[in-house]
């Protein structure tokens, strides 16, 4: 089993969007987007790198996981922040290192982007996705900040 990680390209989309909406409404079991402006994120992604970018784990040509970054400013920082928003491997690829090798990926872009840190939420049910992180260095920052949400 050989893998590697890129950058999403135009090309990669009609992979992408089945695997995102896997993610969406199969894993995180909410309501399926229209597929249209779901491809409209996936390119403007692609189009805006400053924005935001989308990294796959690839096998033999075929998309077996994806991560999504977002970048934006942190005031108390004063420096640009990443915020790792997906990380999703398919089932059958799971624990494989897959999701190790997207992870630091994402790290490195986000460093390589000048942000001063990466931070990213999981669901509390998610226990395999909590000891990755884990075992990446992450710190659950529950203890500093307390999470709010407003949906529009």
């Amino acid at each position: 089993m050989e893998f590697t990680i890129k950058n999403a390209e135009e090309k990669d989309v009609d992979q992408l969007k089945p695997l995102m909406l896997q993610y969406i409404v199969d894993f995180y079991q909410r309501p399926k987007p229209d597929e249209k402006d779901l491809e409209e994120l996936i390119l403007s992604l692609m189009h805006n790198p400053s924005v935001g970018k989308q990294l796959l784990a690839v096998e033999n040509d075929r998309l077996i996981g994806f991560s999504t970054l977002y970048f934006t400013f942190s005031t108390t920082r004063v420096k640009k922040v990443a915020i790792l928003n997906d990380l999703f491997i398919t089932q059958k690829w799971r624990g494989k290192g897959i999701g190790e090798s997207l992870f630091r990926k994402s790290e490195q872009q986000a460093r390589e982007m000048g942000c001063a840190n990466m931070s990213w939420q999981t669901a509390v049910d998610n226990v395999k996705a909590q000891s990755l992180y884990r075992k990446m260095g992450g710190v659950d920052a529950n203890e500093q900040w307390i999470h709010y949400e407003l949906n529009l």
